[in-house]
């Protein structure tokens, strides 16, 4: 009888495995290594060790070799490249160093590792404890490997972010903090892939598949958002945000994760758009995959697959909540960077995924990997979802007045030309916007662009389709007689009134008598309409060719009341030519917060307190109350800061001041958001230099 085997303690090298493996920012005791490369392993306590041993790594609760979710490997004389395996480094009397490599298409996940020695008869394996194994973007072999290592830096290691907001006439932004190696951040993605409806159908499947980025990415944009699955993320877009935080208070994800898992696992209220793409770059980022959020201006929400995007209208120029279709102020997705084996090398690269939850696929709220290149070049018959992504940088638009009571609709216009505008993302190692809209599709307007939205159309069946919501010959020939547009007339700031002109001009060499109705209503940045804010007519006669300007004024006491959290306010003149066809005329407005000033006073240095003062004055002529000052930045301080601020009377500044013990040298980011009865969510971020 071989007697029991002395548990063998290991020393799993953390400093330099983690430093090699670029895993050296998560703050973790157990080894974290990336795939298709060697790790060390020192074990004590193992009788001689030059004997043969046997290692065994398993993953997954049905580890299996037919399912590469277990491996047994002797020591062998060089790493293999296809095969788990082991290099004796040196040994003494009773512990061996041995490096470890796993092939460039391992499974990534937790793994036990045990050891046998074959010379102690039939003892059972010792177990030496276990290891985590991540994507690998610095290998060559690897499905997301990136040649750029900035990027590598960017898309991977990077924990702060830009996110573009506001509409095509006045882009904003606002910094996020990643957090994907704060604490728990890494147990709660994996379990995040343990909660997926694929694990719970079929657990040992499920596993198998997790050595590709594609599945992975495809699981994870379902997990991101709660329905189907209770999963992180609950959607909210109705401007009524009671029984949770409103979606523009978060400021980064590691709050979000870290209450899902807390709550045991229900969903986070509230979300969108942003909210959904920045927790899935989190995710990603933290298991390795290369991954970046993307805004797209004017975005089609094509509900029906028909490359076209409706909108109604009533007579007197109210945006009617008709139909599925919508065009949003604004919507953010990711890109992650991987092969497409399944498609062919010329659609590698930046794959577009989706964890908003707007249609199913697959009958569950998923969306992608699209890749980007098909999007490009029209080729949207390739997995996954690539009609939906292209309707959404591509769809025409056709704008309808829609009659109640008859149920009559008539073509106002439509334009091939508005949608999918400005597409941007931060730079790499810089805070700066890069516009990368001609990634997308050629330009617009330009005859190969319209070539490829035919080829599109055609590969959906849809170029020789009767549409019965077509415009007929006729409407399509009329052409109006006047034109219009909204001017601004001064500045777009919260606690301001709204000054506009309204420009009509005759287009016709006569007369035109036109009666314009107006109306504003707070929207979401869907452009849902909420509230009515104020709605006017006029009567107009234009001479031959004339231009005329009419000004409009929205008092700051009119809006203010109505307003959501985006600040988002849709104008809209209907104007009624005689004997001509309507004209329509509307412009999205974003309105900006006022601003907040953040200042570090003094040197930031490592473990040593440094003040930070966070100014903020009342713009408006009326005090405001409920004021709270939120804070975040990781290796600045830990969690969250909630600062209550006292009521600020009109005009009045408040300096609210707090401390910072840097833990780190090198750049990082504080991130403030401020809020109020009269505003929401005033964001700002500061670069903070800690020195040594």
């Amino acid at each position: 009888m071989g007697q029991a085997a002395t548990q063998p303690s290991t020393n799993w090298h953390l400093k330099e495995n983690t430093r090699d493996h670029h895993t050296n920012k998560f703050s973790s005791k157990e080894l974290i290594v990336r795939r298709g490369q060697a790790f060390v392993v020192t074990f004590n306590g193992i009788e001689q060790p030059e004997q043969n041993l046997t290692f065994i790594v398993e993953t997954g609760p049905k580890p299996s070799k037919q399912a590469k979710t277990q491996a047994t490997f002797g020591i062998s004389s060089t790493a293999s490249k296809e095969n788990w395996s082991a290099v004796l480094q040196s040994t003494s009397s009773n512990s061996a160093s041995i490096t470890i490599s796993s092939p460039a298409n391992a499974v990534i996940g937790r793994y036990k590792l045990s050891v046998q020695s074959t010379s102690s008869g039939s003892s059972s394996p010792a177990t030496l404890g276990t290891f985590v194994l991540l994507f690998n973007p610095w290998s060559s072999g690897d499905d997301v490997f990136m040649s750029n290592k900035a990027e590598c830096e960017e898309y991977v290691l990077e924990e702060f972010g830009i996110i573009f907001a506001g509409n095509t006439h006045h882009i904003n932004s606002f910094g996020w903090n990643f957090g994907q190696f704060q604490g728990d951040i890494l147990n709660i993605c994996l379990s995040m892939l343990d909660r997926s409806l694929n694990y719970r159908q079929d657990p040992a499947t499920d596993v198998s598949h997790r050595n590709d980025p594609k599945y992975l990415g495809r699981v994870l944009s379902a997990m991101v958002n709660a329905n189907d699955d209770q999963g992180v993320v609950l959607g909210n877009w109705s401007g009524n945000y009671e029984g949770g935080k409103s979606p523009s208070s978060w400021t980064g994800s590691g709050e979000i994760l870290q209450n899902w898992k807390k709550s045991g696992f229900r969903p986070v209220r509230y979300g969108q758009c942003w909210v959904f793409a920045a927790v899935l770059t989190t995710v990603l980022r933290c298991l390795g995959i290369p991954t970046r959020t993307i805004t797209n201006f004017s975005s089609a929400h094509d509900a029906d697959g028909n490359l076209r995007v409706d909108e109604f209208y009533d007579a007197s120029g109210n945006h009617l909540e008709r139909g599925a279709d919508s065009v949003w102020n604004f919507h953010v997705w990711n890109e992650s960077w991987f092969s497409r084996s399944d498609l062919g090398p010329s659609y590698s690269g930046w794959q577009i995924l989706d964890a908003t939850p707007q249609e199913e696929s697959g009958g569950i709220y998923q969306c992608g990997p699209a890749s980007r290149n098909a999007i490009k070049e029209g080729d949207i018959d390739l997995d996954y979802d690539c009609p939906f992504v292209f309707a959404e940088v591509n769809a025409d638009c056709m704008y309808w007045n829609y009659d109640p009571a008859t149920g009559k609709k008539t073509l106002i216009f439509s334009k091939s030309t508005t949608i999918g505008q400005f597409i941007s993302t931060k730079a790499v190692g810089r805070d700066d916007r890069v516009d990368v809209t001609s990634d997308y599709k050629y330009e617009e307007g330009s005859r190969k662009e319209r070539d490829i939205f035919k080829k599109a159309r055609k590969k959906l069946g849809l170029e020789d389709k009767f549409d019965p919501t077509a415009p007929t010959p006729k409407e399509i020939e009329q052409k109006p007689d006047i034109s219009g547009k909204f001017k601004v007339a001064g500045p777009l700031e919260v606690g301001k009134d709204l000054n506009l002109i309204l420009v009509l001009v005759n287009l016709q060499s006569d007369v035109k008598s036109v009666h314009v109705n107006m109306t504003a209503w707070s929207t979401v940045y869907t452009r849902r309409p909420v509230r009515e804010i104020w709605k006017d007519s006029i009567s107009v006669t234009l001479s031959p060719e004339e231009e005329k300007h009419f000004p409009i004024k929205i008092s700051y006491a009119e809006y203010q009341q109505q307003l959501t959290t985006d600040n988002t306010i849709q104008i809209t003149a209907l104007c009624h030519v005689e004997g001509g066809i309507q004209v329509l005329v509307q412009r999205d407005i974003t309105l900006d917060n006022p601003a907040i000033d953040i200042q570090v006073l003094g040197e930031a240095k490592v473990n040593k307190e440094v003040d930070v003062e966070v100014v903020f004055t009342n713009p408006i002529n009326t005090e405001v109350m409920d004021c709270v000052l939120q804070v975040e930045g990781n290796d600045l301080l830990r969690g969250i800061l909630e600062i209550d601020v006292p009521p600020l009377k009109a005009g009045e500044k408040s300096s609210t001041k707090f401390k910072l013990i840097p833990v780190e040298m090198g750049s990082k980011h504080l991130l403030v958001n401020f809020s109020c009865d009269k505003f929401s969510n005033i964001k700002a971020f500061k670069t903070v230099n800690v020195i040594d």
